[in-house]
């Protein structure tokens, strides 16, 4: 399945809703069976989720949207901030370290991480579909774009063994990790860089883990103006996603409605010579197999 929230003129504020196989139509959850947010509905687990697909088949066509009326949001807005993974495809990480920008390692040898990267990104960066980036915000106009794969977390647990990570993940959505390189690197650690308003792009929904049976074989795209810029295939993440959770959940409890960005491949602004940031005017779209794709104007 998959989970979207959205905002349409027959409702006075946002709602969680389900997809029709087609994704072409949206029904909104009952409020009176279902959670009104979709962290309540992930920590529900899979009987949760069978529940919800038997209604979902019963609901009368006059309860659906068509999905080009109502206008989509955030399919979540995180608790807590967003977990990332940087430096998690080799191509990126050798890009990322020939920039200058890399404030983590100081050889060329230590470009591609041991261990994973971790940082975070405030909640108040998470805006939806089709909202605004606003690279105003960053006055050094060194705004850059990374398509990720994001992970949602279905089942909370600490020391998470690798082997039963996968169990723990509810579905996933596509993440643009925007970033100032420059505050990037002039404050070494990346959290102001990575963290103004508006600067985590999120959606279009959340696919549950079951419309991604072998996530590894779908590639990952971004384009920047219709041009496509990366393009990569998520098994080449040097830290598959049950390393990943089992990285973070060692010594830190994971909860429902988590969010883990995964990391992005290379393709990025700062790859290139010259440098190509994003330019206010500017349209950045991220597909994922098997989910969807994600597309943002910037402001």
């Amino acid at each position: 399945m998959k989970l979207a929230v959205f905002c349409s003129d027959s409702a006075a504020g946002p709602s969680l809703g389900v997809l029709d196989a087609s994704d072409s139509k949206i029904l909104a959850l009952d409020s009176d069976r279902f959670p009104r947010e979709l962290p309540e509905l992930c920590a529900l687990g899979p009987e949760g989720l069978h529940r919800l697909d038997a209604w979902r088949r019963e609901a009368p066509a006059s309860a659906w949207h068509a999905l080009a009326d109502v206008r989509l949001r955030a399919p979540l807005m995180p608790r807590r901030n967003v977990i990332c993974v940087g430096k998690n495809y080799r191509p990126h990480a050798l890009e990322f370290h020939r920039s200058g920008f890399d404030s983590s390692s100081a050889a060329s040898e230590s470009a591609e991480p041991a261990l994973p990267v971790v940082f975070t990104k405030a909640p108040s960066a998470v805006i939806g579909p089709g909202e605004s980036i606003p690279s105003f915000l960053d006055e050094t106009g060194t705004t850059d774009y990374e398509g990720e794969l994001g992970v949602v977390i279905g089942r909370g647990g600490r020391a998470i063994p690798r082997e039963q990570a996968m169990d723990h993940v509810f579905g996933f959505t596509i993440i643009n990790d925007v970033t100032s390189r420059q505050l990037q690197r002039d404050h070494r650690q990346w959290f102001l860089g990575k963290s103004p308003d508006g600067f985590c792009p999120m959606g279009p929904w959340v696919a549950t883990r079951d419309e991604l049976p072998d996530f590894g074989a779908a590639r990952l795209r971004t384009f920047v103006d219709g041009e496509l810029r990366q393009d990569a295939l998520l098994a080449d993440m040097i830290f598959d996603v049950p390393a990943i959770i089992a990285a973070i959940s060692r010594r830190t409890t994971l909860q429902p409605g988590d969010v883990i960005a995964t990391g992005t491949p290379e393709g990025v602004g700062i790859g290139f010579e010259p440098p190509r940031y994003l330019r206010p005017g500017s349209v950045v779209r991220i597909e994922i197999d098997g989910i969807g794709e994600l597309q943002n104007p910037v402001a």
